[in-house]
């Protein structure tokens, strides 16, 4: 019953979360100034029919608290309305680009997993040592880099000096888009890399200086079974919840990988609707960047009990 109460408890949070976001989401258009109507009738000079028409075509004309409501139930059956710049159904516009984000962000996420645990941890483990020093230092210097730099140099030594990868596009079939991807997944990882890496070295050298990691090192465990027990499995809360955050991240940070590397994702397209003032698209794009990161953090609440028995019975005792 208390992971009933939990789970439902969480799922409670998620709904209202989307909920207040579609709201802020929705009608935060209404502060942008430009006029939509306009962009639709671009290249010619509208008579007050042809406003009127295209006014009414997209119910625009509604009172706003109306357009919410359309909008909503649109939105729950999977209409997010028509595109503005495209003429087509924001469904339709968005699924086209979101496979190639998509396999961007695994890449991108699967390149800080690897690099940032071993980093964390091989700096954890050799603490005060040459090879945390250096550790540090590079973690340091890669944080500094932008990812629309990082972009730029990889193309420049990658693509064009050495001719290693493609620079540009996303290729054809399964392995032509992971060759593609190699490099934009690199740059967007490097920002990325420096935060697990840091918060992974941060609470493995919390947890090697607890007292029962003391005691079962003096009763003649063996180290490495003491590193994975003991230290890494109670290191990995705080890991989840940063990698949790990741999520947004990923995906709002795609946007100058894409462009850099032109790449047709969603990261460029909400660029490119936010120039041309095409609302639905980007009202679609935010709302769905704001889902992933709620249900990706609600699912990490969620499993943390099994991951870290420690705040389940933390929580109980409260």
């Amino acid at each position: 019953m208390s992971t009933a109460r939990r789970v439902a408890g969480k799922l409670g949070a998620l709904l209202l979360t989307l909920f207040l976001a579609s709201l802020l989401v929705f009608f935060s258009r209404f502060l942008v100034p430009g006029d939509p109507v306009r962009f639709l009738l671009r290249g010619r000079t509208p008579s007050p029919e042809a406003v009127a028409e295209v006014t009414a075509q997209y119910g625009l004309d509604l009172p706003p608290w109306q357009q919410y409501l359309n909008w909503l139930a649109g939105m729950v059956q999977g209409d997010f309305g028509r595109s503005l710049q495209y003429r087509q159904d924001v469904s339709v516009v968005i699924g086209e680009r979101l496979p190639v984000t998509l396999a961007l962000v695994v890449m991108a996420g699967t390149l800080i997993a690897l690099i940032g645990l071993a980093a964390g941890v091989v700096a954890a483990l050799n603490r005060g040592r040459i090879a945390d020093r250096a550790t540090l230092v590079g973690l340091t210097v890669l944080g500094a880099i932008p990812s629309f730099v990082g972009s730029v140099v990889l193309i420049a030594v990658f693509g064009v000096q050495l001719g290693w990868f493609p620079t540009f596009g996303s290729g054809e079939g399964f392995l032509d888009t992971v060759y593609h991807l190699v490099l934009p997944s690199v740059a967007l990882a490097i920002v990325f890399v420096v935060l697990v890496g840091k918060v992974t070295r941060s609470s493995m050298v919390d947890q090697l200086g607890r007292e029962h990691v003391e005691v079962a090192v003096s009763r003649g465990i063996r180290r490495g079974t003491v590193i994975r027990r003991h230290v890494f499995r109670n290191a990995v809360g705080p890991i989840l919840t940063v990698s949790g955050l990741l999520v947004a991240g990923l995906l709002v940070a795609s946007s100058i990988v894409e462009a850099a590397f032109g790449l047709a994702g969603i990261g460029s397209l909400l660029v490119q609707s936010v120039d041309r003032l095409d609302f639905p698209v980007v009202q679609a794009i935010v709302l769905l960047v704001v889902t992933a990161f709620v249900v990706v953090n609600a699912i990490i609440d969620v499993l943390e009990p099994w991951i870290d028995p420690r705040s389940a019975a933390g929580a109980g005792a409260r």
